[in-house]
């Protein structure tokens, strides 16, 4: 399996996953479990009303930040914060309150970078953090970091934020290097548990019902991921956790996705999910990924 389609893989792994995950987004365990038994089919609904197969912002937003890398040669963060204000005037279907308040903020200043926050530990910078993955793999760890905080500090510039964007770019460099599941274990997961101590995942209850706190988020994301074999098996497994389950979704999707490739994506929710977002996401992994 070559570099270019683990790519691919992340990218429709971070939309599939939005587009199951949004169905049961809010709802808790016993809900779902009341309401589908267990939630496994891209089915659309949700308190948002989607169709089957339609993604939210977890999506659209990295397709804005992606289309703006693309434009730019980099991850620029004043064109970062263009790109996420385009998307927001084009009336998304969701989007966050952090992200609409420190939007509306660069508009008013015309600076990119919102004011350092720890409220701001939400998870919206992170999930939308594939992009940058993508067009910085194989650059320098220096360069990487730069470019996380560049587009991430846009809505959320905090610490926590920060760490566990760097974390996932690191983890999806490695999958698309060909890295195992023990190696984004040990070698990412648990060092930024190490690191941050509120990330650990291990000595915590199953994280059901996670919010969109980013360390709730990370938690729930770890532990479906280390607990499963497949990708198809820690999608089912995160999103019947309920809560911010779009992301959580999302970004076990894009995970998984670099780390079992395209074959390992169930060709039902492949067909299943809205085909421009298809078209969307295979175009721009590989233009960023190549560099083009």
């Amino acid at each position: 399996m070559n570099t270019a389609d683990r790519a691919v893989a992340a990218y429709l792994g971070l939309a599939i996953g939005d587009a199951l995950g949004a169905t049961v987004e809010f709802m808790t365990p016993r809900e779902i479990a009341a309401q589908y038994g267990i939630h496994d089919t891209l089915r659309g609904g949700g308190w948002l009303h989607l169709k089957p197969g339609q993604v939210t912002d977890d999506t659209t937003m990295s397709l804005a930040l992606g289309d703006s890398i693309l434009a730019q040669g980099r991850v620029d963060a004043f064109a970062s914060a263009l790109a996420f204000d385009g998307w927001m005037r084009a009336k998304p279907v969701d989007i966050g309150n952090t992200v609409r308040r420190n939007l509306l903020q660069f508009r008013k200043t015309g600076d990119p970078e919102a004011p350092y926050s720890d409220r701001d530990a939400g998870n919206g910078a992170a999930m939308r953090v594939l992009p940058v993955a993508l067009a910085t793999f194989g650059q320098a760890e220096k360069t990487v970091r730069a470019a996380c905080q560049a587009q991430a500090h846009v809505t959320h510039h905090c610490a926590l934020s920060d760490a566990a964007c760097e974390c996932l770019v690191s983890m999806v460099q490695d999958a698309l290097r060909g890295a195992d599941k023990n190696h984004l274990l040990h070698r990412h997961a648990h060092p930024l548990a190490a690191r941050h101590p509120e990330f650990r995942f291990r000595a915590v209850r199953p994280s059901s019902n996670p919010s969109g706190y980013v360390v709730d988020t990370m938690q729930a994301v770890f532990q479906s991921l280390f607990d499963t074999d497949d990708f198809r098996e820690c999608l089912i497994d995160v999103v019947n956790r309920g809560g911010d389950a779009d992301t959580t979704g999302a970004i076990a999707g894009m995970l998984a996705g670099a780390l079992y490739g395209l074959e390992e994506i169930p060709e039902a929710w492949l067909n299943t999910l809205n085909a421009g977002t298809r078209h969307s996401c295979q175009a721009q992994a590989l233009a960023l990924i190549q560099g083009k």
